[in-house]
């Protein structure tokens, strides 16, 4: 096989040597790596037609779909970035985000003209706009298909996906080529992924976890399936129709499925490896999915930052009954080339072994830095390259990573970060509310959601419904509280700061720990 060293290499090499392969899956559709790699072609002249060069983004709207990875591929082969946003978000934050990226050329699926429509005024000038189903393509179809032969190195930055921020504002996170080949080595080595997998794309693609996923397995050349719609009654029937081998879900899809009537008597006799992450999982439900899908289990603790999955749990540590059941509750041991340390996160004092500190993380898959924020970067990635993360937990004696709360106050809700700033700046604009404070507390489906702490304005009316709605037009629906409790005064210590852990303390008791 030709070298791959950068995701451009990937179609290109592909797309050569195995043309006749079935690269992706969805639905009735289907396509080759050379039909893929001839529309990656094609993409790219269109995209340069419209002034796209090296490093300049193309930003992507829509739900999982083939024209995700043409426009992916299509901006590597010319040393371009692509940026998916996140469809659930609310049109302001799709618009910030569209143009914080000074996006050159802006790709939109069908279901998401009326978020266009609705923004379109306050794009960038001279921003070109495609519509799959509309003009995306018979402009692509008009292209030559030649390669246009940019290059790529490992330093360029390959991807830019969107996190909420901890200040309000999403920010940009630049992944390189050598941030995803940190990754990929993994696909084999742990996963076993190989040309012949099949592999399961039902993860948001504007995700780490669905986007990074599906390079780990068209890296190695696999055929990928996607999944547009996550619907777990579809997801269960799909395992047997296509033969897949391979798969990465978050805990909360794995829940629904044990839930679909006869998802016992489904086929899963192709499934080699099962991936999850994102969320803590519950022993009931891993145990449970071990003994429904009987292959083996791989639990990935990452971030957006860390190019996904940094710490895994291998399938051994996964017997509930066996010696190392105590481990089920672990994130697992840190992959090939990456650090772990434990530190005090106000003195930066390194904890001893089983003390809770924040979790630091170095390796070749920290981000290259946040996209114009190089204050927020030196504040994330000290000068000897350790990542903060913003979780707490702790190392065990076997070096065992355990999460155990979070240092920043974030939400994690069905896989997706919720940052309460962001939530409690957008309800501050509510003319009724004095003062708010947002928790996550905990939620039998998602794991935990937000609660609103909220104190009205003197005289002030205010239903709960309408601080839900408040925040539902301004903001995606995961991040919006799904509770509203009333308080007189929120508490602070002497300098100000909300006291979350007292608010959050009645929730979570008899809790083991701080997350869901």
């Amino acid at each position: 096989m030709g070298t791959i060293d950068t995701v451009s290499d990937i179609i290109r090499v592909h797309g050569a040597e195995q043309p006749d392969r079935v690269a992706l899956v969805q639905g009735d559709r289907r396509q080759t790596w050379g039909e893929l790699y001839g529309r990656a072609c094609q993409v790219a002249n269109l995209l340069a037609a419209a002034g796209v060069g090296p490093e300049d983004r193309v930003a992507f709207l829509d739900k999982n779909g083939i024209e995700h990875f043409e426009v992916f591929f299509g901006a590597a082969l010319l040393n371009a970035v692509s940026v998916d946003v996140n469809w659930r978000l609310a049109p302001p934050e799709v618009e910030y985000i569209v143009n914080d990226a000074e996006a050159k050329v802006f790709v939109v699926g069908p279901d998401f003209v009326p978020v266009l429509e609705a923004i379109r005024p306050n794009l960038l000038p001279d921003m070109k706009v495609l519509v799959i189903g509309q003009d995306y393509e018979p402009e692509v179809s008009a292209q030559p298909a030649t390669d246009p032969g940019v290059r790529q190195t490992a330093d360029d930055v390959a991807f830019q996906l969107y996190s909420s921020g901890t200040t309000g504002r999403p920010k940009g996170v630049m992944l390189t080529n050598s941030n995803f080949f940190g990754l990929l080595p993994l696909a084999k080595e742990m996963w076993e992924l190989t040309p012949e997998s099949v592999n399961l794309i039902a993860m948001p693609l504007f995700h780490i976890g669905g986007g990074g996923w599906a390079t780990a397995g068209m890296y190695e050349g696999a055929t990928s399936v996607i999944l547009r719609e996550l619907d777990p009654a579809a997801l269960v029937h799909l395992f047997g129709d296509e033969h897949i081998t391979h798969a990465f879900l978050v805990p909360a899809v794995l829940q629904f499925m044990l839930m679909v009537p006869g998802a016992e008597d489904a086929d899963y006799s192709s499934l080699r490896v099962f991936v999850y992450g994102a969320s803590p999982i519950s022993e009931d439900v891993l145990a449970r999915s071990v003994q429904l899908f009987g292959c083996k289990f791989w639990q990935a603790y990452g971030l957006t930052e860390t190019t996904g999955a940094v710490v895994n749990l291998p399938p051994g540590d996964h017997d509930p009954t066996g010696p190392n059941r105590h481990r089920l509750r672990s994130c697992g041991l840190p992959g090939p080339g990456t650090e772990v340390k434990i530190v005090d996160p106000d003195s930066g004092r390194e904890c001893e072994q089983g003390e809770v500190g924040e979790i630091l993380i170095r390796g070749p898959q920290v981000m290259k830095g946040y996209w114009k924020m190089p204050e927020e970067t030196a504040k994330s990635v000290d000068a000897d390259g350790w990542f903060r993360s913003g979780d707490a937990g702790y190392l065990d004696a076997d070096g065992y990573l355990y999460i155990h709360d979070r240092v920043k106050d974030m939400i994690v809700s069905g896989g997706e970060n919720v940052y309460p700033a962001e939530v409690e700046n957008v309800l501050m604009g509510h003319p009724a509310i004095a003062d708010v404070a947002v928790i996550g507390v905990p939620h039998e489906k998602w794991g935990e959601t937000a609660k609103a702490v909220v104190v009205r304005k003197p005289g002030a009316e205010v239903t709960e419904q309408e601080i839900i709605d408040f925040a539902r037009e301004r903001l995606a629906r995961f991040k919006c509280p799904t509770s509203v409790d009333w308080a007189d005064a929120l508490p602070r210590n002497p300098s100000g700061k909300i006291l979350k852990k007292d608010l959050r303390a009645p929730f979570w008791e008899g809790k083991e720990r701080m997350v869901n």
